[in-house]
């Protein structure tokens, strides 16, 4: 495993972070693990050197970090363990989403215990709040972090001035900033190469992908995509733009990299994520110990400026998404 500093953090995390959103009730979606079924694959991560997992209050309605909490339990501290807030939690209590002050106390502590954690290492908020001003969000942040709930701050998909604007705040108000960005990012989704990669670069923040595999787009031939479980059953993928523009010739061109250099096609996109100095570690959700083996493989995997251009070439603007 290949460590590196999370931004601005201090903190050593690991290049590969493991999402677990994958972990929780299959009742939430279908693709989604157990907790019987999660367990090997967190306990294989831990052995392979990942010591960064990324979940959120939402995966399966809390579930997701309640099975983290308990895998982690008695080694907490060794692990840097990151979850986000935002999205609401419960249809008959109007307060258990957004971004007010009430929201991210009350939300912020069914986190820290479903993890069985005073202290959260990294608290993200999952999405901008346009309801609230952003002035009282960074001072209730500001506050877990001096109540030490949480250590560090971070942020997911949104507006590059509205990052700017939040960062902008806590510098006027002397409240703590984000330090992390977890944006969307991968070879069938390039958006935000414009301006949230530039200023991320310029302000020392860490850089955290999720989806990299562009919700397994990337991980088979784009016509074998309908014929998975998660193709045919989650309905979030086909709301990205991965089919717009040239994405199947990207797909293709991952094939063929990939059997050029006999190695699976998920190795050869998150290589060419892990070829951006601007990405600390993305961000691999999966559902088997194989695939998780396969992704840490890929650090092992080397790209010429001339593979990276071939994967590159075909990119066309597309429409923005991830910031709902």
């Amino acid at each position: 495993m290949e460590y590196t500093t999370l931004g601005e953090t201090g903190m050593e995390v690991s290049r590969i972070c493991l999402g677990c959103m994958s972990f929780g009730t299959p009742e939430w979606r279908d693709w989604v693990l157990d907790e019987a079924e999660s367990e090997p694959i967190i306990e294989r991560a831990i052995d392979l050197g990942i010591n960064f997992f990324d979940t959120a209050n939402m995966y399966s309605v809390g579930e997701s970090e309640r099975i983290v909490g308990n895998a982690l339990e008695g080694r907490r501290e060794e692990m840097v363990v990151a979850t986000k807030g935002y999205f609401q939690m419960d249809d008959d209590d109007p307060n258990s989403g957004g971004l007010s002050r009430k929201a991210i106390e009350q939300e912020l502590d069914a986190s820290r215990e479903r993890l069985g954690m005073d202290t959260v290492d990294l608290y993200q908020i999952h999405r901008w709040d346009y309801g609230t001003p952003i002035e009282q969000t960074m001072r209730a942040l500001d506050d877990a972090v001096r109540r030490e709930k949480v250590r560090y701050l971070g942020a997911s998909s949104m507006w590059a001035h509205q990052f700017a604007a939040a960062q902008h705040t806590s510098e006027r108000l002397g409240l703590d900033r984000f330090l992390t960005m977890q944006n969307h990012y991968s070879l069938l989704y390039r958006e935000e190469e414009r301006e949230m990669l530039p200023y991320c670069r310029k302000n020392g923040i860490g850089v955290i992908p999720w989806s990299p595999l562009a919700r397994g787009y990337l991980a088979r031939p784009h016509e074998e995509f309908d014929r998975t479980s998660r193709g045919q059953s989650d309905e979030y993928a086909r709301e990205h733009p991965y089919f717009e523009g040239n994405g199947e010739e990207i797909n293709e061109r991952v094939q063929e990299l990939a059997a050029d250099r006999g190695v699976s096609m998920a190795q050869i996109a998150l290589s060419w994520l892990l070829h951006k100095d601007v990405v600390d570690a993305p961000i691999v959700g999966t559902t088997s110990v194989e695939h998780l083996e396969e992704a840490v493989e890929a650090l092992d995997i080397s790209l010429s400026d001339s593979d990276i251009e071939y994967l590159e070439a075909p990119y066309e603007p597309v429409s923005v998404s991830g910031h709902e």
